[in-house]
This record gives structure tokens, sequence and C-alpha cells, in this order.
């Protein structure tokens, strides 16, 4: 069901749509910031930190399937309305955590809360533009939001902590989502799917049940402490796996249409966007701890270090349009992951310069690599459907995003805690219990050892050899991601029905 709307009020509604998505991609790092000065309170273990971290994350992907086809069902706008006031309720809670079992339960609450307002926000962008032309421009402005706010959280938290308690990060939320609600209600259409059949509640279990327990697994082989509970847990996920594509492939009317994924590139974009988001996200979860406790930066100046990430991803809007004419969408991706790696490589080599500003420059190319490559790889997943079918086809995208922010901060934090303990040589002298403590995170070692000390600058040195050895890693997963963008992605300048990149959508297509 698509909608006309006044071209004031399309705007304005996508300000909103924008501004809810931005808030949540910023609550998925503004916290990396706040991981020294909570570490300080409320002494979680390093496995507690990463839970923090990638929980989130982990709720948004798990549920974003469930969500996207309930938002098609009930209405698009009256779930993210209903995921807005649920998102801030959690968000208070978080914020006074008194332990980090209750922060780990608030931030699943955020995700459960998140999920639900991840798809309403593409599939009403689907519905209300209706001009392919403005459509791409409009996604393109989602899609930089998107990959800014990872990047702007960092700078949002230093700006909170410089003043305030870490709790702090999360109580910004509460008047953003108050604004959403208020501006919402009042600009935002409604649509849902006119024909949406019966909610599968034994599909929404299989999805879970295919996601969650890959990602314990995961957590747990590289923690070093896989056994029979994560063997269990893969069998599991195997398991829930295949009876939901099963299912699927027999339902008149599935959750997922994974024949979809049998168009090259539909498969391609989603894999893109796995990728690229799995390498940035991963890199960013200990680039902000890099800053403030191998640099010495506060978290305010921590923050502003990764502003020009955000800035170059932001820039991206200008870019695309540029890349698709010239080199279609398969090449344009693939040079746009292949200068987001380059940066990533740069970041490696410069992390122990001693002057900062060159390692600064060289995550400029990452943000803009991975806003353009974001920005193509959602629009060719969301314009390959119908518009009632726009909540399930966001929520594959979004699943895509939300599962490699996941497994990004869950894989590469924890390669780089294997790392880093495994380079660690601490001096003769230090006390058995610091020492113990040094060796869980550059984190904890931080509120045992002291500054200037052999000891201390020996986590600093690991921490730091660790970090460059990760990024390489993440690096490299950024160049599959544009081996499969060239492979799998067509490259073609006009969409895969033949239309010109300006023709509008008929009204048979929707």
């Amino acid at each position: 069901m698509s909608m006309m709307m006044s071209p004031a009020r399309r705007w304005g509604a996508l300000a909103v749509l924008v501004g809810a998505v931005l808030l949540l991609a910023i609550d998925g790092t503004v916290l990396y910031l706040a991981v020294p000065s909570l570490t300080a309170e409320l002494s979680p273990s390093a496995t507690q930190v990463l839970w923090i971290g990638d929980i989130y994350s982990l709720a948004l992907a798990g549920l974003l399937v469930t969500m996207g086809n309930l938002a098609d069902r009930i209405g698009r706008k009256k779930l993210l309305l209903i995921g807005a006031s649920a998102f801030g309720i959690a968000s208070a809670i978080a914020a006074f955590a008194p332990t980090p079992e209750v922060l780990i339960a608030a931030r699943l609450l955020l995700g459960v809360a998140g999920a639900t307002i991840m798809p309403s926000t593409l599939s009403l962008i689907r519905n209300i533009f209706t001009d392919q032309v403005e459509r791409t421009r409009a996604i393109a402005i989602w899609s930089s939001a998107s990959a800014s706010g990872i990047a702007l959280g960092p700078l949002v938290g230093g700006a909170l902590l410089e003043q305030f308690w870490w709790g702090s990060v999360f109580l910004i939320n509460i008047p953003v989502m108050i604004m959403v609600l208020a501006v919402g209600i009042w600009i935002l259409p409604e649509s849902r799917n006119p024909n949406p059949g019966t909610f599968d509640l034994l599909s929404s279990a299989l999805s879970m049940l295919a996601i969650v327990p890959f990602v314990y697994t995961i957590k747990q082989i590289t923690g070093g402490t896989f056994g029979v509970s994560g063997m269990v847990a893969i069998v599991t996920s195997m398991l829930g796996g295949v009876l939901f594509v099963r299912r699927q492939r027999r339902s008149a009317q599935p959750m997922i249409d994974v024949d979809l994924f049998r168009n090259p590139a539909f498969s391609g974009a989603v894999s893109v966007n796995f990728i690229s988001v799995f390498a940035l996200s991963g890199v960013l979860f200990f680039f902000s701890q890099y800053l403030q406790l191998a640099r010495g930066l506060t978290p305010l100046q921590a923050g502003l270090a990764q502003l020009p990430a955000a800035a170059a991803a932001m820039s991206a809007v200008a870019a695309v349009g540029f890349l698709l004419t010239r080199l279609g969408r398969g090449r344009a991706i693939g040079v746009a992951l292949l200068t987001a790696a380059a940066g990533l490589g740069l970041i490696a080599v410069l992390e122990s310069s001693e002057n900062l500003l060159w390692v600064l420059l060289a995550i400029v190319p990452l943000g803009l690599g991975i806003g353009i490559a974001e920005t193509l790889s959602v629009d060719a997943v969301v314009s390959a459907v119908k518009p009632a079918k726009a909540g399930a086809a966001a929520s594959i995208s979004e699943t895509a995003y939300e599962l490699g922010v996941a497994l990004g901060i869950a894989i590469l934090g924890s390669l780089i805690t294997v790392f880093y303990r495994g380079g660690l040589d601490l001096p003769d002298g230090v006390a058995p219990e610091a020492a113990t403590h040094a060796e869980d995170s550059l984190a904890s070692a931080a509120t045992v050892l002291d500054a200037g000390t052999a000891a201390w600058e020996a986590a600093q040195h690991s921490f730091v050899s660790a970090m460059q050895s990760t990024t390489l890693i993440a690096g490299g997963v950024m160049v599959l991601a544009a081996v499969a963008a060239f492979n799998l992605i067509p490259n073609i300048k006009d969409r895969p029905t033949g239309r010109p990149l300006n023709s509008p959508i008929t009204t048979e297509e929707t």
C-alpha cells in the first residue's frame, strides 16, 4: 500500500524516521567510551563487558524478522511509536543500573524495543517515497544516519561523560524518544500489509533459535571456553536455521521469502551489509578504548577524534549518485568497500605512531567507504520487493546489519582480548591480584596499575599490538565483502528490472 503525501510532509516524516534510526545507531556505540568508567564503578568481568556491548545488537538481530512482520500486520507507525515508548523506559533502567547484570538486562530490553523501531523506519520510507529518485535519496540519508550514528556514538558519549556519570549516555535517549513520539503521532502516515495473513509464532521462535545460540557459540569459542554447552548451542542453532528455512519454503505467507536469496543482487547486498558492518563495529568497539587508555585522551577528546569518520559517512549522500551512474551498483559497492579496507590497513599501520593525527586521518576512508556501501546495499534490498512486503524486506536488511554489529563486537572484541592476554608481559614485582586484573582487559588494568609505570606501559603496548592484529583481520574481512560485491551484485547502472534510475515506480509495480 503506497501513499501520496505533500513534499513537505514526506521530508518531514523522513526527518522523524532518520532521527529515530540515528538514535538507535548511536545507542549501539555510545557506551564504548563509558567502558573505563563503568568498569571502575561496576567492576564487570571482560566477558560481561562484551555482553554489555553486544547484547543490544544481538537482541535487535534476533527479533528484527519477527518485528518486521508484526509491523506489516498491526501497522508500522503504531509499532514504531510503541517501540519508542519502550525504548525510553529501558533507557532509564540502564542509566541507573546498580550491577553489571542489571545493565546487561537493560541493554537486552533496549534491543527488544529497538527491534520494533528499525524495520518500521525503513518500510515507511519505502511506502512514503514512491518515486524512484526520491526514494534512493531518502534511503541514502537513512543509511548515512545509520552509518554515521555508529561513529557519532562515541562523540555523544564523550560529551556526556565529560560532565556526568556513565549512566548519562542512556538518559539522552529519553528526550529524543519523546520528540519522536510527539512529532511522529502527527506527521507519520500509517501503513500495513493489506493481506498479511496470520502471524507465525513458530517461525518467529525458530528465527531466534537460529540466531541467538549461534552468537553464544562464537563468544565461547573466541573466549576460549567452548565446551559442552557451546556444542549444544551450535547444534541448536543449525537445527533452528534448517527448520526455519524449511517452514518458510512450505508456508503460503512466509515471514521471509527465502527464494529472494536466489537473486545474486539481493543475496550479495545482504552479504555486503553484514560483512562491512561486522568489520566496522568491531573496530570501533575497541578504538574508543584505544584513544582513552592507550593515547590518554579524555572521553570528550576521544569522541571528537572519531568525528572525521562520522563526517565521511554522512558525505556518502553526495558520492552515491556519482558512483552509481558511472560504475554501476556492484562496482560502486566493491570500490567503496576496498576504500574502507584501505582505511583499516592504514589504521593498523599507524596505531603505534607517535602522531595521533595520522591515525585519525586513516579513519576517513573507513567512514566514507562504509557509508557508500551501506546506502547502495540497503537500497538494493528494499527496492527488490513490493511495498506490501517492505517491512519483511527491511527486516532482512536490518537483521544482517544488527547481526553484523553483534558478531563484530563478539568476535573481534574477543580476538583482541585473546591477543592482549597472549602478548602481555608484566614485569616482576606486580602483585598477583593486580596481575590477574591486568590480564582481564586494558580497562581493568587501568584500575590497578599506575600510569607511567613499566607494568602500565607493558599493558598499553600489548593492547596496541593486539588492536593492530585485529584491525588487519577486520580489513581482510572487508576485502572479502568487496569480492562478494564484485561477483554477486550486477554491475549495471539501471535497476534490476531494467528501469532507468530516474524513472518512477508505476501503479502496477506497487
